[in-house]
């Protein structure tokens, strides 16, 4: 058996990433792959890409990821790209939209938010079966060989879950490591299984949730200015959204 730690939602929170790491070096776990959103909302997004450049194997591109990139009349979002090396908007463009492979006999697929784009919101305890569903899907944004996925993990919406969608099909949200919307702690996913093997074994998915010093990122968000500091102290502390950033998510 091998372990997998899948991470997501970053937002420049370099307190909750680093309680992420340690607990996922002390379980002994050597491969992590990131579902996006290195950026914005937090105050460290060149850090968090330095950081996760340097230990994740795989990386997808987040909503955040994208949008930095393009010219932005919002005043917030131009301050988070101002810290951005010109190096780390050049990494955020080479990142894949998917990637997928096979565990324990599973062919497991991850992206950011859907199959359909990084900005489609899929809210499983919301949204319709059918939109569910879909997650599973060849679209066009989708490299394949013709082959559709029996696991699917995604970030996006910051609110972990384990849920089957159909026998034999089962969606999972890896949680945010930095924003999470659904309690005050840090949360990332463990898959459990035979990683690159076609065969079938056993295999599961485990979400971790780590207590971090919220109020420690909220005094270096204080200390570097960050915009809308009120608005992001809330989340952290009360796991709320509320609602004055760029881009939700």
């Amino acid at each position: 058996m091998g372990s997998i730690a899948v991470i997501s939602d970053i937002h420049g929170n370099i307190t909750a990433l680093e309680a992420v790491l340690d607990d996922i070096k002390a379980r002994g776990i050597d491969t992590i792959f990131c579902l996006g959103d290195l950026v914005g909302k937090g105050p460290n997004s060149q850090r968090a890409v330095e950081r996760i450049r340097d230990i994740c194997e795989v990386v997808v591109l987040g909503n955040w990821d994208d949008f930095i990139q393009k010219p932005a009349e919002i005043e917030e979002v131009n301050w988070y790209k101002a810290q951005l090396s010109k190096g780390s908007l050049d990494y955020l463009s080479t990142l894949p939209f998917h990637h997928d492979f096979y565990m324990s006999g599973k062919y497991v697929r991850l992206f950011h938010a859907s199959a359909k784009s990084v900005y489609h919101r899929v809210v499983p305890m919301r949204d319709s079966y059918e939109e569910k569903l879909a997650m599973f899907d060849n679209t066009e944004k989708i490299t394949h060989q013709g082959i559709l996925p029996d696991v699917v993990g995604y970030g996006d919406i910051h609110a972990a879950l384990i849920e089957p969608v159909r026998p034999q099909k089962i969606l999972f949200n890896a949680g945010s490591v930095g924003n999470s919307l659904d309690i005050p702690q840090a949360t990332y996913t463990i898959l459990h299984g035979e990683y690159l093997s076609a065969k079938p074994s056993p295999f599961s998915i485990e979400i971790i949730r780590i207590p971090y010093d919220i109020e420690k990122e909220i005094a270096i968000a204080k200390e570097m200015g960050l915009p809308n500091l009120e608005a992001y102290a809330l989340e952290l502390r009360e796991a709320k959204y509320r609602g004055a950033y760029g881009a939700k998510g």
